[in-house]
């Protein structure tokens, strides 16, 4: 099924299935094929899964599988609001680092992010793949921040 909403429980309990059926451990008294095709698969794997279990990188590659080119960081079609609100974010994690603004940021970006998920959903849901990319460009500047502010978290 190739839908942007899934199930994470079903798609963590099928991952740790597949996991222990292809895993290497399992292949080590079997010819030199079988556990190239496990040391394969069970990478494969790994990166389906990682894909499948953020809304990010899902949408990514469901677009691709449509045929449908990804938003690029020059073709920013958002509009100047966001941008201007993106700025804002970016100007206080350049600020020295203070943990109640931190936290604050922090919150803004996960509720930013679960709007945009909705909205992503929904515009897949309807097959508005056009829409669907300029929502997963928006969610790839809240990444961004999110990686930022990670940075920023960790102690010198």
């Amino acid at each position: 099924d190739r839908s942007f909403r899934i199930d994470t429980g079903q798609l963590r309990r099928r991952f740790r299935s597949l996991q222990r059926a292809l895993h290497p451990d399992r292949f080590g008294q079997r010819p030199p094929e079988e556990q190239r095709y496990s040391e394969q698969h069970s990478s494969l794997l790994n990166k389906a899964y990682q894909t499948l279990l953020h809304p990010l990188s899902r949408g990514l590659y469901l677009l691709e599988v449509k045929g449908v080119e990804p938003a690029q960081e020059t073709d920013c079609d958002a509009d100047s609001e966001f941008l201007m609100e993106i700025m804002e974010i970016n100007e206080k994690l350049a600020e020295p680092k203070n943990e109640a603004v931190l936290e604050e940021i922090e919150t803004l970006i996960k509720v930013k992010q679960e709007e945009l998920t909705k909205a992503v959903t929904a515009a897949f849901e309807r097959d508005d793949l056009q829409e669907a990319k300029k929502l997963l460009a928006k969610m790839k500047y809240f990444a961004n921040l999110e990686d930022k502010l990670k940075n920023k978290k960790i102690p010198s």
